[in-house]
Parts: C-alpha cells; sequence; structure tokens
C-alpha cells in the first residue's frame, strides 16, 4: 500500500508544473502561424511594415518561447523521479513519442527558432520565409507527439501487458500514432493554441488603436489576428466536437461525469446546460438540457445509449472482482512461471487487471478486500461530477465567446479596424485572459477525468508514484511553485515591457518615440 498524502502531492507536483508549463505553450503554437502569415505577406507585397510586424511580434513569441522550454523540461524528468513505476511499467510505449518530441523541440524547432532570429540580414526574403514555417511545423510536431503519448494514456491501444516482464509492451506504433484521441486530442489542442496567439495579437493591436499609435501597423495586426482568430475559434469548436466523440467511445466513465448523467437515458441522450449536482445522494435536484445532443456528439446516433454513472459502477465492480483473480493468478505466476492453472486464470481475467490493481490502494493483498473495501474501488472508478461538469462548461462558454469577439473583430476590418468601435476594442483587451483559462480547464477536464487512472483501465494512479518521501515532497513542490512563479512574473514583465514599447523597439525610426526614419513611412 502507498500513502494517499505521496500519491496526492505526487499528483498535485505533477499538475502545477504542468499547468504552468501550458500558460507558455498555447501562445508559441498560435504566434508561430500569426508570424508566417505576416511574413508571407511582406515576401509577396514587398511592404516594409509586414516585416516589421514579423519581426515585433516575433520579439514576444520568441521571450514566451524561452520560458516554455525551461519551464517544460521538468515536466519530462518528474516521470523519473516521481513516477518511477509508471516509467517502468509503461516506458516501453509512453518513452518513444516522448524521444521524439525532444528531437523536435531541442533540435528542429530550436534550430529553426535561431536562425528566425538570427537571420535577417543573412538569408534572402525567400529562404527565411522558408525558415519561419519549418520554425511552425516544428512547434506543432513538437506538440504532436506529446499528444500522441497522452492520448494513448486516455486510450491504451497497441501494447499489451507481458506477464513475463511485468510491462506493458509496444505490438504496434502505427496503432499508437493514430490513435483516434490522440490525433483529436492533438487537432484541438493545436486550433485552441491558434486562438490564444490571435487573442493575444488581438489584444495589443487593440490598445495601440485606442491610444492611436502606430496606427497603421496596429491596423493590419488587428486585421491579421480577427482573420485568423475567426477560423481559429471555429475549428476549436468543430474539433472540440470530435473530442466529445472519442471521449465517448473510449471513456464513458469521463463522459458521464461531464454531463452528470447518473442514469442511463434512453438514446438519444440530451445535453445539459445546468444542473443542480447532489454528489452526495448521486443526483440532480434540476437540471436544464437540450433533447438529443448529447446523444449525437457522444454516439453519432439517435439508437445507442450512453451509460450512466449507476450503471458503470455496477459494470466497474464486477471488473474489479474478475480483476482480484488476474492479480492473484499474476502473483502465483511470479512465484511459479510454470503454473498452468495461474497461466489460464490470468488469461482469462488479464483484460480487467488494471481494475484488480485499484484494491492494492487499500489492501496489500487483494485477497483480503471486503465488500466494502469493493465498494471503495468501485466508487473511486468515478471522478468528482461537480468539477468535471462545471469546468467544461466554462471552457466552452469561453470558447463562444471568443468566437463572438473575433466574429466582431472580423467584420470590423470588412469597413475599418475597430477604430471607430473603442467597445469592440475594450472588449478584446478585456477577454485577454480567456483562451488560456479556457486551455487550463480543458486540461483539467481531461487529467482529473482521467482518474483514478495513470493509463486508462491500466494502471492506477496509486500504483504509479515512486517511493519517496513526504516531506522531499513538500520541498520540491514548494521549490518548483517559487521557481515557476518567477519565470511567470519574469514573462509578464518582459511582455508588458516590450508591448507597451510597441514596433518602436524594433529601432527603424518609423514608430512612436523614435527619430524619423529615412527609408519611408511605415506603411511604405
Amino acid at each position: 500500500m502507498v500513502s494517499e498524502s505521496l500519491v496526492n502531492l505526487s499528483r498535485l507536483q505533477f499538475a502545477a508544473t504542468a499547468m504552468y508549463h501550458f500558460l507558455f505553450v498555447p501562445l508559441t503554437l498560435g504566434m508561430a502561424w500569426l508570424l508566417l502569415v505576416m511574413e508571407s505577406v511582406y515576401v509577396m507585397t514587398g511592404q516594409v511594415v509586414w516585416k516589421d510586424m514579423t519581426r515585433f511580434w516575433g520579439k514576444l513569441f520568441g521571450i514566451n518561447f524561452a520560458l516554455g522550454v525551461t519551464t517544460g523540461i521538468t515536466l519530462e524528468f518528474q516521470f523519473g523521479t516521481n513516477w518511477a513505476y509508471y516509467s517502468h511499467y509503461v516506458g516501453d510505449i509512453f518513452g518513444t513519442p516522448l524521444a521524439l518530441e525532444g528531437l523536435m523541440a531541442f533540435f528542429l524547432e530550436s534550430t529553426f527558432i535561431g536562425l528566425f532570429f538570427f537571420g535577417w540580414d543573412r538569408l534572402s526574403k525567400v529562404q527565411h520565409l522558408m525558415v519561419t514555417a519549418l520554425m511552425a511545423l516544428g512547434t506543432n510536431l513538437s506538440a504532436l507527439w506529446i499528444l500522441v503519448a497522452n492520448g494513448w494514456m486516455q486510450n491504451p491501444v497497441g501494447a499489451q501487458f507481458n506477464w513475463q516482464t511485468m510491462r506493458m509492451e509496444l505490438v504496434d506504433f502505427w496503432a499508437v500514432l493514430f490513435n483516434p484521441d490522440a490525433q483529436a486530442k492533438f487537432v484541438h489542442t493545436v486550433s485552441a493554441g491558434y486562438v490564444t496567439g490571435a487573442a493575444f495579437v488581438l489584444a495589443i493591436s487593440s490598445w495601440y488603436l485606442l491610444r492611436g499609435r502606430d496606427v497603421e501597423f496596429a491596423k493590419r495586426s488587428f486585421r491579421v489576428a480577427a482573420a485568423f482568430g475567426l477560423a481559429s475559434a471555429l475549428s476549436v469548436i468543430v474539433l472540440g466536437d470530435e473530442s466529445g466523440y472519442t471521449v465517448g467511445e473510449a471513456q464513458q466513465t469521463k463522459m458521464a461525469a461531464l454531463e452528470a448523467m447518473w442514469d442511463t437515458e434512453p438514446a438519444p441522450a440530451g445535453l445539459k446546460i445546468v444542473a443542480w449536482i447532489d454528489e452526495a445522494q448521486s443526483r440532480n435536484d434540476w437540471e436544464i438540457e437540450i433533447p438529443w445532443l448529447l446523444g449525437l456528439i457522444g454516439t453519432r446516433s439517435v439508437s445507442r445509449e450512453l451509460p450512466g454513472i449507476h450503471q458503470i459502477k455496477a459494470r466497474n465492480r464486477e471488473r474489479i472482482e474478475r480483476g482480484a483473480q488476474a492479480v492473484i493468478a499474476l502473483e502465483a505466476l511470479r512465484s511459479n512461471r510454470d503454473d498452468e492453472s495461474a497461466r489460464r486464470t490470468f488469461e482469462r481475467a488479464k483484460a480487467d487487471l488494471g481494475f484488480g490493481l485499484l484494491l492494492k490502494k487499500y489492501v496489500a493483498d487483494v485477497r483480503q478486500a471486503t465488500p466494502a473495501v469493493i465498494e471503495r474501488a468501485m466508487n473511486d472508478t468515478v471522478p468528482r461530477v461537480a468539477p468535471m461538469f462545471w469546468g467544461f462548461r466554462v471552457m466552452v462558454g469561453l470558447a463562444f465567446l471568443m468566437l463572438a469577439l473575433f466574429a466582431l473583430a472580423f467584420v470590423s476590418t470588412l469597413r475599418s479596424p475597430g477604430t471607430a468601435r473603442p467597445w469592440l476594442l475594450k472588449s478584446a483587451l478585456w477577454m485577454l485572459p480567456a483562451p488560456w483559462l479556457a486551455a487550463e480547464l480543458g486540461w483539467f477536464v481531461a487529467e482529473y477525468g482521467r482518474q483514478p487512472w495513470t493509463i486508462y483501465g491500466v494502471l492506477p494512479t496509486s500504483q504509479s508514484v515512486s517511493t519517496l518521501s513526504v516531506s522531499s515532497l513538500y520541498g520540491s513542490l514548494a521549490g518548483f511553485l517559487g521557481f515557476y512563479s518567477l519565470l511567470l512574473a519574469v514573462e509578464i514583465y518582459l511582455m508588458v515591457k516590450y508591448a507597451r514599447l510597441g514596433p518602436g523597439s524594433l529601432g527603424t525610426g518609423r514608430y512612436l518615440n523614435e527619430p524619423a526614419a529615412t527609408a519611408g513611412p511605415a506603411h511604405a
């Protein structure tokens, strides 16, 4: 048995570092493609203002990228320090995409980012544009491999448990790569990053327009951000629907918790807009729903049912009982590899091995599991409903608000990019935190909703941690929080500093608070 405090602190430390890291990631994903759009216009038109836009927004991109890399390094080390048994158990599968991500991030991505900043006077226009394109591609490929790894944790395909090595082993790399959960998560996550980059550029451009400074520069930046953001926000919502379908297929427990669906409803189930959830009584006191919508999203049909929480728990109880037989048989095989009876028992029940391991949170020997212990393990298989339900709805609400903002901003650019509408420009400023909040809530829903598993249905979180002391975890958690908070403060300080300086920080002489330029006005 593992100390519950050790498990909770290990989870908290990883969650805190991951959440901090993901404050930087979406902006990197989105800004890279915005830079490519701006530089493409520069190469096509030769207008120097587009080069200035690429260089200025690239400066803010570079600040964010550097701090994002710094916060990301510790995440990978934690698999060896805090989650050693997890790394042993699934390292054969998880290590492959993680290694590929490292190659993408530290070789492809970082190399082209260096060329982006230092190649302006050394490369031709077209060569530098190709560098920017490869930089943008590298950021997305880096994200792809991380999300392939995470998608496998959500839906462990292409692997099987080997009782002789006591590990999960890779049997089909392509199944892991093309895992529907991984692919849906990838396109949804990068689209959210594009929204973040667009919201960032839109908000700062709006600030310039409200103050009437560097207007031609700000108009163009506003126009690009509005168009790119509108397309990205639509993508997030459409691809979010696809993510909902993959959850309905592979993680019905998460779907039931997201929708506070306590009992199986006749197909197609309705989607709850709001509900008053009573978790103690396992029911909703009242709810407002849209008929049929959940069934259409979760099953793509009008006849398939989605199981409710009570039915899922009853099914999981049976799986825990069968899984206990698998655990007992596995322990017998470890003592005697030639025990044919134990081998046959294990083969019959091995699909539920992970559920049997849930009992080890409460008893060292699963033979000692009483009905009360089985009941506790069964209840563990469903995360708390209220945080899932409301976290998901706040995330979706923010997505639709951002869609409305980008739509209004885009319409305004058809006549004039927001200069006659101060309320719209102010709205863009106030909405700046929205994509980050939505992204963090998205990760919360995805990861909290997977509990009690690190590998869904395969390896419980309680069995994944390293044997560390609680005091060392308190110390490392405090250290991480302090260091990451310092990095976040540095990021905010530098971003605010250079955003206030504006394109004048380029030293071209064409913008506010600079000496008059000899190269002509900004719109030349």
